[in-house]
């Protein structure tokens, strides 16, 4: 870790200057042109709408992999898996709209399922930095489209068809329709469809541990081809000039004939298949239903009010009649569905006062209801049903009280959590601060010292394996708590020949006490203190119609385990990866409505080690990189043409946020668990806006 900081320095010194996320207001102004592409705002680097859009990104992991600190884990439509400097999604804050979307339904996938599509914007909190939010690891904010930000002054009505085809991943198309109904009611209509196909993984051979061609392979990965549909419906009322009520329905379902791990790769699931005499493919369906209800509030130039209330269903069920064809699982035969909801209420709200001494009062509430509930139902007869909830609570205050050059950020947080699971009925409370001090000598430069505390209550049990069925109690669960430290400083100006220069770096060290750990021995269990250290770090140097942009991040973590768990002392996430480098350029030829493209991500090798829920032969992950071009051009007002290359070079690798390594497994043997991205694949998207 040390020469990667070392790396990461001289990359700093070289250009002796830096900077972080500017103020909104200082950005490059979104065209006309690029109006329906997904802003993506990071607390580690900041990336113009205009080019994430160019990506045609049909995964969320095109959003966000370039983002320092962040990785997106899986290939498979249902297992988008986000990871924040090496926390999994469980660890963090998801929601779409308000919404929560945290849900633990099934080991084998994520906890999230979006289309880039639909995006209006990502909001991501690199780390938990302030007690606004909860969660151990940071917050992942999505915001679906609107009408009002499609509509130009003084239209009415519009609309915007769109095409793509991918020749290693499948089709799309997607319809939308918004309208300025009234003076003051809007409405949007969208609808999007995606045949995914299986694809061929790089240089077209799956290859074993050692390196050879996995009998039986073609060098395509099978399990994945399946349909995805997203439906979207809001309508926007303005009750005043500084009062609007918004009312939003989302419809998701991804649908196929699907493998039993979409986590887990081809080699896995045929090895497993061809032991049982089961069969390789099972027909699942993912559905969710957001309902979203947001009021927002603006008092003058003082007080803004933000308020949302929510219900979020998931459900997962797979057909699992297929047991049957060996006659001995003909028992296990059943149709198997987990559901889970979640029911809330948030406010945030924000007040300015002040002259000599200017004041920030971030204030509000958080209260979300968590229900699952499990059914298997037997072919040869007999359901099992299960159920669990959780009501997690919370009121914050944040104060931001800036003085000339400096400013100095206290906060505090009491969060109430009730938990009635099958492994433990209890309920944790605690109350969090958090301080952090500012130091701005120039307009161009700030740095910034903060400490957050955590806490986050035990989850409830998975979902689709039973929610809690088959789970034993362990009532001395605690919850887990500690504290996140970080150092930044951010610069950015016109110097050195720029239209803007930036260079910014964080580093950080995250403790969380108690470490829960879902497959300790005999039961779910606090086994240790987890510590993680690292940094994120990038410099831009934009001119004219260039943008360049590098980055740099680095999360490496270690269990000190406690008595009777000495068996995971060292322990690492197995979600970890190696030093990780991204450089993205992109140019906009204006006078021919034309913009260009082009990102590389390097990725290091990770050794191997002890980790905790990783392969358990061989855990070492390989480096890979990967590079991707792409293009747009507007030939006539509205008529959109993008066209690009994902993996230029045909790379054969995974993610290290994915599943990787061998393991040894009783019945089956060793399992070759790594999940391998797609091959080389050539896009081309039509859309046209009116």
């Amino acid at each position: 870790m040390y020469k990667s900081y070392c790396a990461a320095t001289v990359l700093l010194t070289a250009a002796c200057t830096a900077t972080a996320q500017v103020d909104d207001t200082e950005q490059p102004k979104i065209e006309q042109m690029v109006v329906w592409g997904t802003q993506v705002r990071a607390s580690s680097v900041y990336m113009d709408t205009g080019d994430i859009e160019i990506r045609q990104a049909d995964h969320i992991s095109d959003l966000l992999r370039t983002i320092p600190g962040v990785d997106v884990g899986g290939a498979h439509s249902m297992n988008q898996r986000i990871t924040i400097r090496s926390m999994d999604d469980k660890d963090l804050r998801i929601s779409i709209d308000g919404a929560n979307q945290n849900t633990y339904m099934y080991h084998h996938m994520g906890n999230l399922q979006i289309h880039a599509d639909i995006l209006k914007s990502v909001d991501i909190d690199v780390g938990t930095n302030s007690v606004i939010h909860g969660g151990l690891g940071g917050a992942v904010r999505f915001e679906t489209k609107e009408a009002k930000d499609m509509l130009g002054a003084g239209e009415r009505f519009g609309g915007r068809v769109s095409g793509t085809y991918g020749d290693n991943s499948g089709e799309n198309y997607s319809l939308a329709a918004f309208a300025q109904m009234t003076d003051n009611i809007d409405l949007l209509a969208y609808y999007n469809h995606v045949e995914r196909d299986d694809y061929e993984v790089g240089g077209g051979e799956i290859k074993g541990a050692d390196g050879t061609v996995i009998p039986g392979t073609d060098g395509m990965v099978r399990g994945l081809a399946g349909t995805l549909d997203d439906a979207l419906i809001k309508i926007g009322f303005d009750i005043t000039s500084s009062q609007r009520l918004e009312f939003g329905y989302e419809h998701y379902v991804d649908e196929g004939n699907y493998s039993y791990r979409p986590d887990m790769g081809l080699a896995t699931d045929m090895a497993i298949t061809e032991s049982l005499q089961v069969p390789l493919l099972w027909p699942t369906e993912f559905s969710r239903d957001t309902y979203t209800a947001n009021y927002d509030l603006d008092l003058g130039s003082h007080t803004t009010i933000k308020a949302a209330a929510f219900m979020n269903e998931s459900n997962l069920w797979r057909d699992e009649s297929g047991y049957a064809q060996n006659p001995g699982f003909a028992s296990w035969a059943a149709v198997v569905e987990g559901d889970a909801q979640n029911t809330g209420f948030n406010v945030l709200a924000e007040t300015v006062w002040g002259n000599t001494v200017e004041q920030t009062l971030t204030y509000g509430v958080d209260i979300i209801q968590y229900e699952t509930e499990y059914t298997a139902t037997y072919t040869e007869g007999g359901v099992d049903r299960a159920g669990e909830e959780a009501t997690d609570s919370a009121l914050f205050v944040q104060d931001r009280i800036k003085i000339g050059q400096f400013a100095i950020i206290p906060g505090a947080r009491y969060n109430d959590y009730d938990i009635d699971s099958a492994v433990v009925d209890n309920s944790f409370d605690d109350v969090t601060f958090s301080l952090a001090g500012e130091f701005q000598p120039t307009d161009a430069l700030v740095f910034k010292l903060s400490s957050t505390e955590l806490f986050k209550g035990p989850e409830l049990s998975e979902v689709f394996t039973g929610a809690g069925l088959f789970e034993d109690p362990n009532p001395e669960l605690e919850a887990e708590t500690g504290r996140n430290d970080e150092l930044s400083f951010a610069y950015g100006d016109a110097v050195l020949g720029a239209d803007n220069f930036s260079l910014g770096a964080t580093f950080f060290r995250t403790d969380i006490e108690g470490y829960i750990y879902q497959y300790a021995s005999p039961v779910m269990d606090n086994i240790g203190d987890m510590e993680i250290t690292g940094g994120e770090a990038y410099i831009g140097y934009d001119l004219g119609g260039l943008r360049t942009l590098l980055t740099y991040s680095d999360a490496e973590s270690e269990l000190s385990a406690y008595p009777g768990y000495e068996d995971y002392e060292g322990a690492r996430l197995d979600r970890q990866q190696g030093d990780t480098w991204s450089l993205n350029l992109d140019y906009d030829l204006r006078a021919l409505d034309m913009n260009f493209h082009y990102d590389v991500l390097l990725v290091g090798d990770v050794p191997a080690a002890p980790d905790l829920d990783g392969a358990t032969l061989e855990n070492s992950k390989d480096g890979y990189t990967v590079h991707n071009i792409s293009m747009s051009w507007e030939p006539i007002e509205g008529l959109l043409l993008t066209g690009g290359i994902d993996n230029v070079f045909d790379e054969f690798y995974a993610s290290q946020s994915s599943r990787t390594g061998t393991s040894f497994h009783p019945r089956f043997g060793e399992l070759f668990l790594t999940d391998y991205e797609p091959g080389r694949n050539i896009k081309a998207t039509v859309a046209y806006q009116f």
